[in-house]
């Protein structure tokens, strides 16, 4: 756990119970109110040098700048990051490599999310979560349309075929979300190993009534107890 600014967070990233590699690598610089969680994508060939990529990409952006400097810096990286992989792929003729990102920034009462892929931002206010990305998949346009939940999403035969990701495609299209980040509120950054095993209610129950030093670290024995099929990443950060 640590402290900085206006904001407590907590982070854990776990390889699970059936992969042999961690996937996932996770980024918390509090000293630029960032912290990141980024998902090589399974079944690709080192999914581990995306996640890092983006992760290493990110942690080189210089301290002190203004808040949309950061966050223009912060989208640069990725992009960056985007154009390192696919150099990456092609030399090593591997086939696709990607990761998925997502990356949530604060600065003055605000909060604004990047992302591409399926890891996702909550939001946690007033013991009402919100889910404040939406899934670059096959799925979503099923939710989007009403025809199913985002937890009956997470169950579909087809919930791992995403449609965008860091890495994959001429042209790496970034989504943004952004909106007041109040005091009380509660923000969880994650993957998808995550979130197959954690329904809307559970999150819901789990950020509302557990302590900021123990949060990640129930979050994520949700998932190993559920299967642990994939690798698992949390963040949470606390508004003060």
């Amino acid at each position: 756990m640590s402290q900085f600014h206006n904001y407590r967070y907590t982070a854990q990233t776990h390889v699970g119970l059936k992969r042999k590699v961690n996937e996932d690598t996770i980024l918390a610089l509090p000293e630029q109110d960032i912290w990141l969680v980024a998902d090589g994508m399974g079944g690709h060939q080192a999914g581990d040098f995306a996640s890092r990529a983006i992760a290493d990409a990110v942690a080189m952006i210089p301290v002190g700048l203004d808040p949309t400097a950061r966050m223009h810096a912060l989208r640069d990286a990725i992009q960056g990051a985007h154009q390192l992989i696919r150099t990456e792929a092609e030399e090593r003729g591997a086939g696709v490599i990607g990761a998925t990102v997502v990356a949530l920034m604060m600065a003055n009462g605000h909060f604004v999310g990047l992302w591409a892929g399926d890891s996702r931002i909550y939001r946690l206010r007033d013991g009402q979560i919100e889910m404040l990305t939406t899934d670059h998949s096959s799925v979503a346009e099923y939710v989007l349309a009403g025809r199913m939940t985002w937890d009956e999403a997470e169950q579909h035969p087809q919930s791992n075929a995403i449609s965008r990701a860091v890495g994959v495609g001429d042209v790496l299209e970034l989504d943004k979300v952004r909106g007041e980040a109040l005091s009380g509120d509660r923000f969880l950054v994650c993957s998808d190993g995550l979130t197959k095993y954690a329904t809307f209610a559970m999150l819901q129950d789990m950020l509302s009534t557990t302590p900021i030093e123990t949060v990640v670290e129930r979050l994520v024995q949700v998932a190993l107890a559920g299967g642990g099929a994939d690798n698992i990443s949390a963040i949470v950060v606390d508004v003060l």
